[in-house]
């Protein structure tokens, strides 16, 4: 079966996963996650900055993109990442085939809601697998940056901040973090 081609126009944003063959790890040891990053930094330098992250989560077996297109197709951006990437780790792992279970998932955000629901799910994601107790914890999520603990020069947290008024991080730390408080995490993949 033909998978259906996503929705796109400039300016549209996706809540994207990419998760390892047969749910397999994509990521085995620190230097994985680093070289994503920076398969991800590369890719978005390739089309001229084109796309903007808003959001991410690299899990164990499978990552969370949220991204803003520009005036390019996500699908470039996703290719150039997860052949890249998967290049590398069959070469570092000495493996053949697909690394990846498919070329990508992703959800087309258009209400200021999603906007922020998709963020608050990516980031509460290693919670919900028991991999830390709080999200700022988890190294692999930018999460940090919106907190004001962790620079990158990736992420573009203004999207998300802009919608709130005050000290604009403690409140958007409020709203991810209320969530686990309530115990409705639900997944909205």
């Amino acid at each position: 079966m033909v998978k259906k081609k996503l929705i796109w126009y400039p300016g549209a944003m996706y809540h994207l996963t990419s998760r390892g063959n047969r749910k397999s790890d994509i990521f085995k040891d620190k230097n994985d996650y680093l070289i994503y990053l920076e398969v991800l930094k590369e890719a978005i330098k390739y089309y001229n900055n084109s796309y903007e992250v808003i959001a991410y989560s690299l899990m164990t077996n499978h990552v969370h993109l949220q991204i803003k297109t520009g005036g390019l197709h996500i699908w470039y951006l996703m290719s150039r990442i997860n052949k890249n990437y998967a290049r590398n780790f069959n070469n570092k792992y000495n493996f053949v085939g697909h690394v990846f279970q498919a070329r990508y998932n992703g959800e087309l955000i258009e209400s200021d809601e999603y906007i922020l629901a998709a963020s608050r799910y990516i980031y509460l994601n290693p919670v919900r697998a028991n991999m830390v107790q709080e999200p700022e914890n988890y190294r692999w999520s930018s999460y940090g940056v919106y907190l004001g603990i962790r620079k990158e020069n990736i992420i573009h947290s203004e999207i998300l901040l802009s919608h709130f008024r005050g000290d604009k991080r403690e409140l958007y730390r409020r709203y991810v973090e209320d969530e686990i408080i309530k115990g409705t995490n639900k997944s909205i993949d």
